[in-house]
């Protein structure tokens, strides 16, 4: 019986190209893929992720590029280990490498949700809040660069609306009691813990801070959930998981010894990140979603 040889498929990515020129980047965006991610005490944990992947064209002539080469190193690249620094730019070489010449650069953008345990403020109970985090990672001619961003939620209370509700509970306790003499403490905490102890509140909203930070060469590690809980502390009003009726009233506490203005938060924010040698830059964005109005107020800082 004979066997007939296998004909040579065509491949037109080799014909010369058209208006030849070098292309900056080319490749796939929204590839899916399983990442594992280092937990705490040692634990590997697999999470979905959104993976871009790119590389340049520097072979002018060339028509494109060995795509699938891309797809099929990206499907075993991040299935062996925990997300490092150092494994980013081993698969960013092998990218390169699958070019075979054509290249001499990569990226990646990896966009995933990180789960960090959160401790109630007073109860004892504990909860789950996400992270959406996003990590772009590029080598070109050898220079490795590594971002990642992150978001934060909290609350803000704002200043001038305390200092208004205060001047409107002096005044109608001076009117409540303008004829009371003398006056007991008991009577007045009975005042204060009453309705008519409350002649104003003043407004809060839910706040989002993004960050995004460059590290330094010298570190391999994602220094994620170490940022997130510095960023919460110096923040102060993180917003909270599991809520019983103790938490709620040390999270009113906490808004009332944080009155933030959206600089205020900001240059909190700006603070941490400047002091922590594993970041070599930081942009930071927040944004109050006024309650008192429909526009929103917002400040940036970099450093």
């Amino acid at each position: 019986m004979s066997t007939r040889p296998t004909p040579s498929l065509p491949d037109v990515a080799d014909d010369a190209a058209f208006a030849a020129r070098p292309l900056d980047w080319v490749g796939m965006e929204g590839i899916s893929l399983p990442l594992r991610l280092p937990g705490e005490g040692g634990a590997v944990l697999q999470v979905p992720a959104s993976v871009d992947v790119a590389v340049d064209l520097r072979a002018a002539a060339a028509r494109g590029i060995h795509m699938s080469r891309l797809y099929l190193r990206l499907q075993d690249a991040f299935s062996g280990e925990a997300l490092t620094p150092a494994g980013l730019r081993r698969v960013l070489q092998d990218l390169v490498e699958s070019q075979r010449g054509l290249s001499g650069a990569a990226r990646l953008a990896i966009r995933y949700q990180q789960l960090l345990p959160r401790p109630a403020l007073a109860s004892g109970h504990v909860g789950w809040k996400t992270y959406p985090v996003e990590l772009e990672a590029t080598l070109a001619d050898g220079h490795f660069r590594l971002e990642f961003g992150f978001s934060v939620h909290y609350s803000s209370t704002c200043p001038a609306s305390a200092a208004l509700s205060r001047q409107l509970n002096a005044e109608r306790f001076v009117a409540d009691f303008a004829n009371a003499r003398p006056l007991s403490t008991a009577v007045v905490g009975e005042w204060l813990a009453s309705e008519r102890g409350l002649a104003g509140t003043p407004h809060a909203q839910r706040s989002r801070a993004s960050v995004r930070v460059e590290l330094a060469p010298s570190f391999d590690e994602f220094p994620l959930a170490g940022l997130v809980d510095a960023i919460e502390a110096a923040l102060g009003t993180p917003v909270q998981t599991a809520v019983k009726r103790e938490d709620e009233q040390a999270f009113a506490r906490l808004n009332a010894e944080n009155l933030m203005f959206c600089e205020d938060a900001a240059r909190r924010i700006a603070a941490v990140l400047a002091a922590d040698e594993r970041i070599a830059r930081f942009d930071v964005r927040v944004a109050h979603f006024e309650s008192l109005h429909a526009h929103d107020a917002v400040a940036r800082v970099s450093g």
